[in-house]
C-alpha cells in the first residue's frame, strides 16, 4: 500500500480542476510536500494561498511543460529546495475539439506535447532517482477516449492513446526490473471541468471531479495499475473486440450517442 504520509507529491496542472483536489486530498492524507507545476501563473498563486498549511510545505513553480528548458529549470528549483518526488502525477491536459482538417500545426503540438510528450519527459528526468531509491509511484492520466474513437477529439485520441501505452508499457518494465516503482493508469470518461465545457452525454454521466479525485487518491494507495470510471468503461475493450466496426459505431455513436458529444464543445478558451 503506497502511503501518502510524510511523502513528497508533485502533481502537473494542479492549479485547478482534479490536479488541485488530488493536491487538497494528498494533503489530507499528510504529505510533508506538495509541488504544482502549472502555466496558469494567477491560479497558482491561488493554490498556493488556498492550500498552506503549517503540516505541509506547498511548492508552486510556473511551468511550461512542453518545453524542455523550463521542465529542467523546475526540476532544478525541486532540488534546490531540498526535495525527492515520491509521488509523480502526470494530471496536466489539453483539448482542442474540432474536426481534424479545422486543426493547425500548433494545435497538433500543443495536444501531443501536454498530453503525452511532456509526461514521457518529466517521468524519464525522475526515474532515475525512484529507481535509486527503489521507491516511487507514476500516475498517469489518460482518458477513455485513449480506447474510442470520437469525432472533434482526433488529436486528443491520439495523445491520451500515445499515454495509455506508454503508461502500461512502462508499468511492465517496472515490475520486470523488480524496480519497487508503481504504475497507475487512468482513464476516466468526460470530466465536469471546464476543460469540457459544452459536452453532452446523454447515456452515460459527465463525472464530478472530486468523486474522481477522491478514486485516484484511493487507486495510488491500493497500488492499483488500472483506474478506469465509471464502471462500464471497463467494458470498452470487450465491447471492441467483440463487435464488428460498423456495429461499433452504431452502438457507441448513435445509441450512445457518445459521436455527438462534442458537438457544442466551448472548452476554457471560450469561457
Amino acid at each position: 500500500m503506497t502511503k501518502f504520509k510524510d511523502n513528497t507529491v508533485l502533481i502537473t496542472g494542479g492549479a485547478s480542476g482534479i490536479g488541485y483536489l488530488m493536491a487538497r486530498t494528498s494533503i489530507q492524507k499528510g504529505a510533508s510536500n506538495i509541488i504544482i507545476l502549472d502555466i496558469d501563473e494567477s491560479a497558482l498563486k491561488k493554490t498556493e494561498a488556498d492550500l498552506s498549511s503549517s503540516s505541509c510545505n506547498v511548492l508552486t513553480i510556473k511551468t511550461d511543460i512542453t518545453r524542455e528548458d523550463e521542465i529542467k529549470a523546475a526540476l532544478s528549483k525541486i532540488a534546490s529546495a531540498g526535495l525527492t518526488v515520491d509521488i509523480l502525477i502526470n494530471n496536466a491536459g489539453v483539448v482542442t475539439g474540432k474536426n481534424f482538417a479545422d486543426h493547425s500545426f500548433q494545435d497538433i503540438d500543443r495536444n501531443m506535447g501536454v498530453n503525452a510528450i511532456a509526461p514521457m519527459k518529466l517521468t524519464l528526468a525522475l526515474l532515475p532517482e525512484m529507481i535509486k531509491r527503489k521507491k516511487g509511484h507514476i500516475v498517469n492520466i489518460s482518458s477513455a477516449a485513449s480506447m474510442l474513437s470520437n469525432p472533434k477529439m482526433s488529436v486528443y485520441c491520439a495523445s491520451k492513446w500515445a499515454m495509455t501505452g506508454w503508461s502500461d508499457s512502462l508499468r511492465i518494465e517496472m515490475e520486470k526490473g523488480n524496480t519497487g516503482i508503481k504504475v497507475l493508469t487512468v482513464t476516466p470518461y468526460y470530466i465536469d471541468t471546464g476543460m469540457f465545457k459544452g459536452v453532452r452525454s446523454p447515456v452515460v454521466p459527465i463525472l464530478k471531479p472530486d468523486k474522481v479525485a477522491g478514486k485516484i487518491i484511493k487507486a495510488i494507495e491500493k497500488n492499483k495499475i488500472i483506474l478506469r470510471t465509471p464502471w462500464i468503461i471497463y467494458t470498452l475493450p470487450l465491447v471492441k473486440g467483440l463487435l464488428p466496426k460498423r456495429m461499433l459505431d452504431l452502438v457507441i455513436g448513435k445509441l450512445f450517442g457518445i459521436y455527438h458529444s462534442m458537438d457544442e464543445f466551448k472548452g476554457r478558451n471560450n469561457d
